[in-house]
């Protein structure tokens, strides 16, 4: 049996802090219509529906988003069954970050 993927939470402020200090890639796995009609500024569209671990950055701490936090899990498996280390997700997602007012591109 494999183990578990290890997984860390962030929340909107932690998302907020490292945006601002530019300390990791968010990386945003909405499918390309979704992103489209707003995601959170600085982020980068990988849809998860053609995922592919090997296209993300290697030097750059990578924190992965989607609506709600679902495809984020399923896109750190999927890296981690790649080989990479990436643990980190917004666990409310776009849905968290436009309800509370911030900022969308």
């Amino acid at each position: 049996m494999s183990e578990a993927p290890r997984v860390i939470d962030l929340d909107r402020e932690a998302v907020k802090q490292g945006l601002r200090e530019g300390s990791f890639v968010l990386v945003d796995v909405r499918e390309p219509h979704e992103f489209a009609a707003g995601h959170i500024p600085g982020a980068v569209s990988h849809p998860l529906s053609s995922f592919d671990p090997s296209a993300l950055p290697e030097d750059r701490r990578i924190v992965f988003s989607c609506a709600a936090g679902v495809r984020s899990v399923r896109a750190i498996e999927a890296a981690q069954a790649a080989g990479r280390d990436i643990r980190e997700h917004y666990k409310g997602g776009f849905k968290d970050w436009a309800s509370a007012g911030e900022p969308v591109e």
